[in-house]
């Protein structure tokens, strides 16, 4: 009977235990989205590297992808070396090798802390190693003592075998402690417009202790190779391929394509340090292939869900082709060991060997295998971390923003602004937009009569894999004037509260809602007397189109867009101008008075769409945000300009009501008008009532 004491037990325990959370159902937005995240994805794979067909080609069109690489690192243009103000701080000793405990400033205030390994008796200049470490820190009583000291085997590896070794702490997880999850979990989505990602800073960092090897007596600095594992991984991507003293490389588990982290949700074990902010829509085999034809061991294991095998194994297949071009192939290496995503070494070994046999020209057996023989404490760098450090508030800096615009002195000096602006927006903010806008192929829903009001509803092609519904409400007569309202996530449910009260047997299909007679009689008022036309669009995301947002999906789904060279906000401007495409395809609308209105973030879309779309006449913005800060988020457009001047160009090809909270922060739109000599009336500013 014990036995089935025992299973009465277990069972009343699982009883107990909490229920799992189920996994919600999938909404049609969803399955809706994914098919969108996997069509944008092969279509960018598609095009990776396919215009190289020789070596040429390759001589060609390297520099500039160097140059885009950069900017998407937010390293162009390249910034200025400042001196490194590099310090000793302290030196432990070994019997084979003694390390240095050392800072230095990759810029002025920007510390890196590190820990240098020297081989002993060493008689000439040494290869050298800098290694850049994955997310491991040591933390005890508060104190951090950086990733150099759960890494600190490799560096004794490479000492105890003749390289003169330089590992240097992270931004997350250095001494001084950094951040690395802007967007994955403290939703600095303004990231994404400032154009930064904190891989610029590890490339920086990483560029700048090659600077600090290169001026060693020990170091020969035509001898430099570049590792590390993970995050590390990564950094040594972005370093080697943009740094060509990097004269060996061997990233460990960094990297795989497009596929994996979009498509196959891998980006959602990832921060924001392991990817560049796509502007050029790139596949990752593009950063691989910069490293040839130099010396590279793509490195991987074979269960890593981080970085899945068939990812890893199709970006090789990739690069290998370029490095065969370039008659290199015995340059570039690929290692699978089984395993999980851990520091094994069966990945460590043959790393060891790969910078033997191409900065020694040895090819032997290695020997003398890792180990660790300090304690945390006894690497630290600072006894105190530095009070002009901008470690923690780097991201504020690191990309130049915008200088605030001048007032233009002359209609051809606003020309000239207005059109860079212009240039720079399709460019670096909106290439994620389709080069050709497709047929919206059109297509009748609903046409109901209700109170002497019409509701007519088509859905329409926004882009692939995205269809919207446009929603019309108007008199019996013909429409001489209509209103586009941009619905967000807040709007919605108003709307379809209002619109319930009349046609909730038409709005089946968009959702219940409690009827609200009062917002629907404001309907009727405003279309009394005939003429007009009320036009609803919901992005996408929104009322129809809504996907799961529980937990952290809405956090993946935003920096998946970014992924793709996008953002969410800025292919909902895109959605907004395809709705004001399909009013003028429509016959009830297409010679009508077009204008916009909208409130919060939605007023910025139909800011910006209408800088896009010709013929709006006016635009009626309820609280708009004042700076791209607080939204919405396009990508690099801090890099050109913010709101208050993106207003000033729709001012003048539209009437703009503003209704506001802060009248100064329209002072750059207002000041233009002025010196313009616009008509007061194209610039309303309405404050808000008592």
């Amino acid at each position: 009977m014990n036995w089935l004491l025992a299973a009465l037990l277990l069972c009343l325990l699982l009883l107990s235990l909490p229920a799992a959370a189920a996994e919600p159902s999938p909404l049609p937005g969803d399955v809706g989205l994914r098919a969108y995240f996997r069509e944008q994805t092969a279509a960018i794979a598609g095009r990776c590297l396919a215009d190289v067909h020789s070596a040429d080609d390759w001589s060609a069109r390297r520099n500039g992808l160097r140059q885009q690489l950069a900017e998407m690192l937010g390293l162009w243009p390249m910034p200025l070396r400042t001196e490194l103000n590099a310090a000793i701080t302290g030196r432990v000793e070994h019997d084979e090798f003694a390390v240095e405990k050392l800072h230095f400033q990759s810029r002025p205030g920007l510390y890196v802390t590190a820990n240098l390994y020297i081989p002993k008796n060493l008689t000439a200049r040494a290869p050298a190693i800098l290694y850049v470490c994955g997310h491991g820190n040591t933390v005890r009583d508060g104190i951090s003592y950086g990733s150099k000291t759960p890494y600190q085997r490799h560096g004794a590896w490479y000492a105890r075998n003749g390289y003169v070794c330089l590992i240097i702490d992270t931004l997350q997880h250095g001494e001084i402690q950094g951040l690395h999850h802007g967007t994955y979990r403290e939703n600095q989505w303004w990231w994404h417009s400032r154009g930064y990602t904190p891989a610029g800073v590890e490339t920086w960092n990483s560029m700048r202790a090659i600077d600090y090897l290169q001026s060693r007596p020990e170091v020969d600095p035509q001898r430099i190779g570049m590792t590390g594992r993970s995050g590390g991984g990564a950094y040594t991507w972005w370093t080697a391929a943009l740094d060509e003293r990097v004269k060996v490389a061997v990233p460990v588990a960094g990297i795989t394509d497009l596929h994996n982290y979009v498509v196959d949700d891998c980006i959602e074990g990832h921060c924001d340090c392991m990817f560049m902010v796509n502007t050029h829509r790139w596949d990752f085999a593009q950063v691989a292939a910069l490293v040839a034809p130099r010396a590279l061991l793509i490195s991987n294991s074979d269960k890593d869900s981080l970085f899945p095998l068939e990812g890893v194994v199709r970006l090789h297949e990739q690069v290998r082709r370029i490095y065969r071009m370039l008659g290199a192939d015995d340059r570039l290496g690929l290692l699978i060991t089984e395993g999980p995503h851990r520091d094994t070494q069966d990945l460590q070994v043959p790393a060891f060997r790969w910078f033997n046999r191409f900065l020694k020209d040895d090819t032997g057996p290695v020997d003398k295998l890792v180990a660790s023989f300090f304690e945390p404490a006894q690497l630290k760098v600072f006894a105190q971390n530095p009070a002009d450090q901008i470690n923690t508030r780097i991201s504020e800096t690191f990309v130049p923003a915008a200088p605030a615009p001048a007032v233009p002195a002359s209609a051809r000096a606003w020309a000239q602004q207005r059109e860079a602006w212009m240039t720079e927006l399709r460019t670096r903010c909106f290439a994620g937009w389709p080069a050709d806008a497709p047929d919206p192929e059109i297509r009748a829903v609903t046409d109901a009569h209700q109170r002497g009001l019409r509701l007519r509803t088509w859905d329409f092609v926004s882009q692939e894999n995205v269809r919207l519904r446009l929603y019309l409400l108007s008199g019996e007569g013909s429409i001489r004037q209509v209103t586009l309202n941009v619905l967000d996530d807040g709007t919605w449910p108003s709307w379809l509260a209002a619109m319930s009260a009349a046609f909730a047997a038409e709005l089946r299909e968009e959702g219940e809602a409690q009827a609200d007679a009062a917002g629907f009689a404001a309907m009727q008022r405003e279309l009394a007397g005939g003429g007009r036309g009320i036009a609803f669009i919901a992005p996408r995301g929104v009322g129809l189109t809504a996907w799961n947002t529980q937990g952290s999906r809405q956090t993946h789904i935003r920096r998946r867009f970014v992924l793709l060279g996008q953002t969410l906000e800025g292919m909902r401007l895109w959605d907004v101008r395809r709705a004001t495409q399909a009013l003028r395809a429509l016959a009830e609308t297409k010679d009508a008075e077009l204008e916009y209105r909208a409130a919060g973030e939605s007023a910025v879309l139909a800011m910006y769409a209408a800088l896009f779309e010709p013929r709006i006449a006016r635009l009626d913005l309820h609280n708009p945000p004042a700076s791209h800060r607080d939204g919405p988020q396009f990508l690099n457009v801090l890099k050109v300009l913010d709101v208050p001047a993106a207003l000033a160009m729709a001012a003048e090809r539209s009437e703009v009501c503003i209704h506001y909270a802060d009248r100064s922060a329209w002072s750059y739109p207002l000041a233009v008008a002025a010196a313009l000599s616009w008509l007061p009336e194209r610039l309303i500013l309405h404050a808000p009532g008592p």
